[in-house]
């Protein structure tokens, strides 16, 4: 005589058997897989979200900004400026679009005379092109950016930063400036690629010479050029700018910083990943401790399924069925509640919400991987139980 073969419903069925009679004992054992995989899918999450909101960043600012500074003097004590005409000479490299630039104004900007001249909160005050913020693709919060009318006047723009420390939130207020009241025109939106900006108070070209007793020799030099040059533009505009002396000009790439940033996101995870696996290695020995108590308190179930011609094959296979079952329940809860977690995160930081499919995929394989491991050897103990003795037991 051979043993009936179970079909997959059969199996579905004597293994889910176990969970349906004991949901209390199902939720509490579930309960470690669900906090690992949550764990592990939030981090991943998270991660991914940050990385796609500094791709986006990147996308809409572009990495064919380049900026030119003035480098180190080969003689001690020397101080390095750009050449007035710096702007002028990098326009006229093949493959930039457009230049702007800033200089450093010898001056401070507070709130109103009645501030001590030391507490500047860090503001610089800089000169600022026409062209400025079309290069940097910056835009206005709130008012205007500085023209040909208002350049020549005691008139200041507002990066994000300065405004807020300043506690400036509309056009029309005043700040000090040195030694005279200048008007605020316009707030900036922030420019993840320019902080420095940020933190200053930008004032037209011409006023800056005419009231702040600015020299004309700019600090930094903007400029965008095409993506298919800005290689090419990098390597010629320091002997533009100065070509006695290219090597006292310094050229930077700002989107550097942001795409080594978007490179590593996630590096300082793999600490909260081990955390989350801890945590599923705890819930996989739940699991296996629940089988082990389940076998112990089933053996009347098991030895008059064995009598009634159950083989040991089906047994453990009902075992193993059972264990899978708890660990995906688990699993799935866990995916739920990292989702959901990475989905508050970016949206309270106004991020992309982001879970990768291979962490969604990774994390469930993985749960069912420590269900059958887990149930491994509370199904070989169930199938080694005589049913004679298995029936008198009970």
């Amino acid at each position: 005589m051979r043993a009936a073969r179970l079909s997959l419903r059969d199996v579905a069925h004597v293994g889910s058997a176990g969970l349906r009679s004991r949901p209390m004992r199902v939720v509490l054992s579930a309960l470690g897989i669900a906090i690992g995989i949550a764990t592990m899918i939030a981090v991943v999450g998270i991660s991914a979200s940050s990385k796609a909101q500094l791709l986006r960043q990147l996308d809409a600012l572009g990495t064919n900004l380049l900026v030119a500074t003035p480098g180190d003097s080969m003689f001690a004590g020397e101080t390095v400026k750009l050449p007035k005409e710096a702007v002028g000479t990098v326009g006229r490299i093949d493959g930039v679009e457009k230049a702007g630039a800033t200089g450093d104004v010898d001056a401070t900007v507070r709130r109103s005379e009645k501030i001590p001249a030391d507490e500047t909160a860090g503001i610089a005050v800089k000169a600022a092109t026409e062209s400025l913020l079309e290069v940097l693709r910056g835009k206005v919060a709130t008012g205007t950016w500085l023209n040909e009318a208002n350049g020549r006047y005691p008139a200041v723009v507002l990066g994000h930063v300065a405004a807020q420390r300043l506690g400036v939130t509309t056009p029309g207020q005043q700040v000090w400036v040195d030694n005279r009241y200048f008007t605020v025109v316009g707030i900036l939106d922030p420019l993840p690629l320019s902080p420095e900006i940020e933190r200053s108070a930008l004032v037209g070209w011409s006023a800056a010479q005419q009231l702040l007793g600015y020299d004309g020799h700019p600090t930094s030099v903007y400029e965008r050029s095409t993506d298919a040059t800005v290689h090419d533009v990098r390597k010629r505009m320091a002997g533009t700018i100065n070509p006695r002396s290219p090597q006292d000009v310094l050229v930077t790439d700002p989107s550097s910083a942001l795409q080594a940033k978007a490179a590593t996101e996630g590096a300082f995870s793999s600490l909260l990943l081990g955390l989350g696996g801890i945590a599923l290695l705890v819930g996989g020995v739940g699991v296996a401790n629940t089988m082990i108590i389940s076998v112990l308190e089933r053996r009347y179930e098991i030895g008059l399924r064995r009598s009634l011609g159950a083989t040991r094959g089906q047994i453990r296979i009902q075992f193993v069925t059972e264990s899978l079952m708890l660990s995906g329940l688990g699993g799935l809860a866990g995916v739920l509640l990292g989702a959901a977690a990475t989905g508050v995160y970016a949206t309270s930081g106004g991020l992309p919400w982001v879970v990768p499919l291979w962490a969604v995929a990774g994390g469930f394989v993985s749960t069912l991987l420590i269900g059958t491991i887990a149930g491994l050897y509370p199904a070989v103990r169930a199938a080694r139980l005589s049913p004679t003795l298995a029936l008198h037991a009970a």
